[in-house]
Formats: structure tokens, sequence, C-alpha cells
């Protein structure tokens, strides 16, 4: 990689990082406000202009809480757990397009950092499956029966319910022909690929809630059962990391979902002013992300065993008909 390359895969980075640590703070507020009007309450609005600081009066508070480590704990796991959790959720999106290639002072810029990589779906898989370790470690290096409960129940949710997201990953691969995430948003230049595959877009949307451990599959929080789970113990600043993780990978999962199913970057006038395709691919996860706050607002969290049922029973045998059928079909019309 020549220096030029490097210094413009830095600054894509650093805005990558920036844009989900920034859409983590303001994503909290988006959701209480959205909570509130969908539950016909109050939201935050004192700090600020209609409560546009809140996030930043919550960071801060964080910041300066004091930090707790129980006694018993494993003080070293303890701390590197949150880290653990956080780090896949910003590397994640390594492969995802971010726009179309774009002109730049004469040469042609990748709006990504490997979205042409040709086994970007198995990166995907890969690294959400890492982020399993920091919550059961958070849970376990506590020493607090419930957080090694909510740690306990997060390997088992989040196993059960890869199954089922790794099978509709397969629709977009089997059409696309490729595990290039460049290639899929390239194949649904004409049509979505949520057309041809509606069971698999809402198996992973069902799948990726699970994994992101929100409601109602927040069974590894769960505070009427838990006292809140695997991060009971945490406070301050490891206790922000722990739900700084938590959001990102609803951005994250949003931006999969948007790229696999819903065209990517593409939209309107973007073959004329590839700027826009990053500005209707941020559309398209903000309209997944009200999506999974609505369902929080309304829905009741699962029982354990029906939660594990639905994953099983349900959710993995729809996922494996969804692959069949796609396969026969590709291979009935000549791919």
């Amino acid at each position: 990689m020549s220096l030029e390359q490097l210094a413009i895969s830095t600054v894509i980075a650093a805005v990558l990082v920036a844009s989900l640590l920034g859409g983590f703070a303001y994503l909290t507020l988006l959701e209480r406000r959205l909570l509130a009007r969908i539950q016909v309450r109050v939201g935050p609005n004192r700090v600020g202009p209609q409560g546009l600081l809140q996030p930043v009066a919550d960071g801060i508070k964080l910041i300066l809480k004091e930090e707790l480590i129980p006694d018993k704990a494993d003080r070293v796991v303890f701390i590197l757990a949150p880290v653990i959790t956080l780090v896949p959720a910003l590397i994640i999106l390594a492969v995802v397009p971010l726009g179309p290639p774009i002109e730049l002072f004469g040469r042609t810029i990748t709006l990504g950092l490997a979205p042409d990589l040709n086994v970007g779906v198995l990166y995907l898989m890969a690294v959400s499956s890492i982020s399993v370790y920091g919550i059961v470690l958070a849970g376990w290096s506590s020493n607090n029966k419930y957080s090694m409960m909510g740690g306990i129940r997060s390997s088992a949710q989040m196993i059960s319910y890869e199954l089922a997201l790794g099978l509709a990953f397969l629709g977009p691969i089997l059409l696309a022909g490729s595990m290039s995430l460049q290639d899929i948003v390239d194949g649904q230049a004409s049509v979505w690929y949520i057309v041809y595959q509606p069971i698999g877009f809402v198996i992973f949307l069902l799948a990726s809630i699970a994994e992101v451990n929100r409601a109602p599959f927040d069974m590894p929080e769960a505070e009427q059962e838990l006292t809140a789970g695997y991060h009971s113990e945490y406070s301050g600043i490891k206790f922000a990391l722990l739900f700084m993780a938590e959001y990102d990978k609803m951005i994250a999962v949003s931006a999969i979902a948007a790229t696999l199913f819903l065209g990517g970057y593409g939209g309107p006038l973007v073959d004329r002013y590839p700027l826009l395709g990053s500005f209707w691919l941020a559309v398209k996860v903000i309209a997944l992300l009200f999506v999974m706050i609505w369902l929080r607002a309304t829905l009741p969290r699962l029982r354990y065993d029906r939660l594990m049922a639905f994953g099983w029973k349900i959710m993995l045998p729809l996922a494996l008909l969804n692959v069949a059928l796609t396969a026969v079909g590709v291979v009935l019309l000549g791919g």
C-alpha cells in the first residue's frame, strides 16, 4: 500500500469511527424521543434546545461517575470485557461500501475501507461472532450470579440465532454470485434483493435484533429478572462502553441489512451525483433503526424458553427453506 492509499484509508477509517461514536450518542436521544412519542409520555427536553445536548450531559455524567470494581472480580478481564465488546462493533463496517467511487483531485477514491473484499460476508460473520466473548467475559468476571446468568443467556442466544443469521446471508450471496458486498450492491442496480428475499430479510432483521440483545430479545439484560444482567456491576465509562457497543452494533447491522437487501447506497440521482450514495445509505439505516426502536416500544420481552424455541423451531427451518428455494430459483432461471 502506497503512502497516499494509506492516508486515504486512515481518513476514511477516522470518519467512520467518528460517525459511529457520534451516531451512538444521538441514537440514544432518538430512541428516547421516539419511545416517548410512541408511548405518549415526555422524553428528554431540558438540556439544550429541544433536548439536543442530552447525550453530552449523559456522557459527562458517565465520565465523572465513580468507577467501581467488585473485590472478588477478575480485574483484568473485568476491565477488558467492555473493550472486547466494543471493538467488533467499530470494525465490522470495514467491508461495507459507503458510496460509489468518486473522482477527487484526478484520482478515483472508494468510499469504504475494503468494499471489494471477495470474502466480505465471511468477514462480517467472523467479526460479529466475536462480540459474544465480551458479554460472556463481562458476566463471568463480575463474580455476580445475575451477571453470570446474563452472560450464559447471551452465549446461548447468540449461538442459536447466528445459525439463522448466517443462512439469511446466503440469499443475497446466491443471487449476486459473490461474497463481495460491492458485487451484492451492484447486483441490486435494477431490483433490490428484498423483492426476491422477503423471508430472508425478515429473518436477517429478527436474528440481528437477537444478536445485539435488543428488545424483545434482551434476555441477557432482563432487569426484572437479572437486575440488568451481565453489566450489573459496571459503572462509569466501562458501563458507557458496553452500551456504546450495543448501539454501534445496531447501526452496523442496519447498514449491513441495507447493503444486502435494500440496494446499499443505490438511490435516485446517485449515478449523476455519487456523494448522494452515502445519503441514501444513511436514510435506509435510519429507517431500519426506527423499526428496531418501534419493536422495543411495542413488544413485551419473550420468555427465555420461548425465545430459544423461536430461534430453533421457527427461524432456523424458515431460513433453511429460504436458502433451498433461492438455490432452486437461481438454478432454474440460469443465475
